[in-house]
């Protein structure tokens, strides 16, 4: 790790803080659910991914709550089309 870190001119860390880091990228980015971030850290119980990375889950509920609201527009929008064919 410490030959790796030196040769990309990075500061070197923990493996552990590797294994957060790469957790907090998965939830925070790509919005991974909490039951496969549990299983890639091989978590036995998936309350300990909840209770470490749940502060990371708030803007997930935001992008939930766009994704919703967008498939009712859509759903109204096919409904406007469809009426003007009745």
């Amino acid at each position: 790790m410490t030959r790796g870190a030196r040769k990309a001119g990075v500061k070197r860390i923990r493996i552990y803080d590797l294994r957060h880091s790469h957790a907090s990228l998965l939830i925070s980015r790509f919005g991974a659910q909490s039951n496969l971030v549990a299983e890639r850290l091989w978590h036995e119980k998936i309350q300990t991914t909840l209770s470490t990375y749940s502060h990371l889950y708030p803007n997930q509920n935001r992008n939930l709550a766009d994704q919703l609201n967008g498939l009712v527009e859509e759903t109204e929008e096919g409904d406007e089309d469809n009426a003007g064919k009745a």
